[in-house]
C-alpha cells in the first residue's frame, strides 16, 4: 500500500543510498571479473520500499552510490533528498547531506543509524526515526507543504508501524538490478534472540513480523522479470519465527518447481537452524544454496558470555555438517576481541576453519554498536573509546595490537589460496553435490546470460588462470571442474575466492577494514576520496 496522505502538490524526490565500506562480504575485488556489469553488492531494500510508499504523483529518481555518485544535475533537479544508511556509512551520509545543502535542498534521513542514534546527525534537516509508518505520512505531509529547508531540524518518530503484510513491493524498476552481485528480498523483521553485540532486537523487536507468502512470491516474480538469478533474504534471522518459515517454504517450493527453478536463494539464520530438519529439507527443495550463520567463535564460554547459547544447541561442527548435508554452503561470521579471548583464541579459530571446511568467513574485530547490551556494559565499565584512528571503539582485555595481530593471523590462514581452494573443493564434493538437481531453465540459459557467463569465465581463466600469482592452486581445482563440466561451480568458486584472497591482501597492506561495523578510518576515507578523484 501507499501513504494514505493525498498530496496537493507534485514533488521530485531523489533517493540516495550512501556507499558502504569495503569488506569480506561485499565482493568488490571480484567485480572486474564481470567485465563492468556488476557494480554493487545488493540493492538497498529500505529505500526501495520507501519509494514505493511515497505518493504515486511524486516523481522519483534513485541513486545507489555503490554504483555511482549522485550528479550535480540530479541534486539540482530534486525538491528533496531521502537518504538512509547504517552506522558504517555515517561519514558518507554526512557528505551526501553536505552536497545537498550546497544546492539548497532539504534532506530527509531515515534508517537504522539515525533511528538508533539521532544525535549523530545534527546536519540532517528532517530525521525519520523508526520504521515505515505514521511518521512517514507526517514527513510526506510536511514536504507537500514545504520545499525549503527548515530553520531547525524536524523529528518525526514512528508510533504506529506499518505491518509488513501491508508493505508495498519495492520499486525495483528505479535501478538496474543486473548491476548487483545479488538481488535482495525481505520476508520478516526482528529477531527473538538477544546477542549482546546486536542492535536488531531494540531497533526492530524480538517478535518477528512477516509478510504474507503471496507478497514474497509477487516480489520474486518482479525480480525474475528483471533478469535476476540469485536472491538473498535479508531478514535479520530467517528462522526467527520457525512456524512462519515452515508456512512460507512450501509456497517457495511450488513457485520454483512451476517455473523450473529460475532463482537460487541465500539467507541469514541462527545456527540452531540445524535442529530443524523439516525446514532444512524444504529449504533444499526451494533452492536455498547458502546460509550465513553468525557462529562468532568456536569457544563455548565466549558464546555463553555474549548470550548466544542458541549456537550451543548441538556441537557446532555437527551443525555445519548437517546444513551442508542439505546442499547449503555455510558462510560464517567470526569476531575477535571478545572479553573471553586469550592469545590462543586465534589458533582455536584457525583450527575451527580447517575442521568445519567453511570456505567464506567474515572475520571482524569487535565493535560496540549503540543501543546494544554490549555498548551499555562497556559504557558502565568506561571501556568505550572515541578514537577515529582505531578500528574499534572497544578497549579490549587484550592489548589492541595483540587483537589486530590475531585478526591478521586468522585472515592470513583462512585465505591463503591453497587452504581456501581446499575448503571449496570439499564443499563442491560434499555440499554442492547434495543440492536439488536443478532443471534447465530457459530464462537462466538465455543467450544474454550465457554470453555474460562465458565472458566471466574467460576473464577468470585469463586473469587468474594465466596471470594470477596463485594460478597453480587455481588449476589444481579448476581443471577437473572444467573436464566435468561444472562451469557454474567453477565460476562461483573462482569469483568468491578471488575477492577473499585479494581483499585479505588489501587488509594486510592496511587498505582494508578490520571491522565492517566501524565508521571509516581516516586512511580508508582518504583512499575513498582518491578513488572519487
Amino acid at each position: 500500500m501507499r501513504t494514505t496522505y493525498s498530496p496537493r502538490h507534485r514533488r521530485r524526490i531523489l533517493l540516495v543510498y550512501p556507499r558502504y565500506a569495503r569488506s569480506f562480504g561485499t565482493f568488490e575485488r571480484a567485480y572486474p571479473l564481470f567485465g563492468g556489469r556488476v557494480r554493487a553488492f545488493m540493492p538497498p531494500q529500505g529505500l526501495l520500499v520507501v519509494a514505493a510508499y511515497l505518493p504515486e504523483t511524486w516523481e522519483m529518481r534513485f541513486v545507489d552510490e555503490n554504483s555511482r555518485p549522485a550528479s550535480a544535475d540530479e541534486l539540482a533537479w530534486a525538491d528533496a533528498l531521502f537518504v538512509s544508511g547504517m552506522h558504517v556509512q555515517r561519514a558518507r551520509i554526512h557528505r551526501i547531506i553536505e552536497r545537498a545543502h550546497t544546492h539548497g535542498k532539504p534532506v530527509v534521513l531515515g534508517g537504522p543509524s539515525v533511528s538508533g542514534c539521532p544525535e549523530f546527525y545534527p546536519d540532517a534537516d528532517i530525521v525519520h526515526l523508526g520504521e515505515l509508518g505514521d511518521a512517514t505520512d507526517r514527513v510526506v505531509a510536511h514536504l507537500d507543504a514545504h520545499t525549503e529547508r527548515p530553520r531547525a531540524q524536524l523529528r518525526f518518530e514512528t508510533r504506529e508501524r506499518l505491518p509488513l503484510a501491508d508493505f508495498p513491493t519495492p520499486r525495483y524498476e528505479l535501478l538496474r538490478l543486473r548491476e548487483y552481485f545479488l538481488a535482495s528480498i525481505q520476508f520478516s523483521s526482528g529477531c527473538p534472540y538477544t546477542c549482546d553485540f546486536c542492535d536488531i532486537p531494540e531497533l526492530y523487536g524480538r517478535n518477528p513480523r512477516m509478510k504474507r507468502p503471496a507478497q514474497v512470491l509477487a516480489e520474486l516474480d518482479r525480480l525474475v522479470e528483471a533478469g535476476v538469478l540469485s536472491v538473498y533474504f535479508v531478514d535479520d534471522n530467517f528462522i526467527g519465527n520457525q512456524k512462519a518459515v515452515l508456512e512460507l517454504l512450501p509456497h517457495l517450493v511450488e513457485w520454483q518447481t512451476r517455473r523450473r527453478y529460475p532463482l537460487r536463494f541465500a539467507c541469514e539464520a541462527t545456527l540452531n537452524l540445524a535442529k530443524n530438519e523439516r525446514a532444512l529439507a524444504l529449504m533444499r527443495a526451494a533452492g536455498f544454496v547458502t546460509v550465513f550463520c553468525g557462529i562468532e567463535t568456536p569457544e563455548p564460554d565466549a558464546l555463553h558470555a555474549m548470550s548466544k547459547d542458541q549456537n550451543l544447541r548441538m556441537p557446532i561442527l555437527d551443525a555445519v555438517k548437517r546444513i551442508n548435508g542439505y546442499g547449503m554452503e555455510v558462510v560464517s561470521g567470526i569476531i575477535l576481541g571478545l572479553d573471553t579471548d586469550t592469545p590462543e583464541s586465534a589458533d582455536h579459530i584457525i583450527e575451527f576453519i580447517h575442521a568445519s571446511r567453511i570456505p567464506m568467513l567474515t572475520i571482524n574485530i569487535l565493535y560496540a554498536l549503540p543501543r546494544t547490551p554490549l555498548w551499555r556494559r562497556l559504557q558502565r565499565e568506561g571501556r568505550l573509546l572515541d578514537d577515529g584512528s582505531l578500528e574499534s571503539n572497544v578497549r579490549f582485555r587484550l592489548p589492541y595490537e595483540t587483537v589486530l595481530a590475531m585478526w591478521r593471523k586468522c585472515i592470513t590462514a583462512a585465505y591463503e589460496p591453497a587452504a581456501l581452494y581446499d575448503r571449496y573443493a570439499h564443499n563442491v564434493a560434499y555440499t554442492f553435490a547434495n543440492r536439488v538437481d536443478f532443471p534447465t531453465n530457459a530464462r537462466r540459459a538465455s543467450w544474454q546470460n550465457l554470453a555474460a557467463a562465458a565472458g566471466t569465465l574467460a576473464r577468470i581463466l585469463w586473469r587468474i588462470g594465466a596471470r594470477g600469482d596463485y594460478r597453480a592452486t587455481f588449476w589444481r581445482w579448476a581443471w577437473p571442474a572444467l573436464k566435468a563440466g561444472k562451469l557454474e561451480a567453477l565460476i562461483n568458486v573462482a569469483v568468491v575466492s578471488h575477492h577473499l584472497i585479494e581483499f585479505t591482501r588489501d587488509c594486510l597492506r592496511g587498505a582494508g577494514e578490520a571491522s565492517f561495523y566501524a565508521p571509516e578510518t581516516p586512511a580508508a576515507d582518504a583512499e575513498a576520496r582518491l578513488a572519487r578523484g
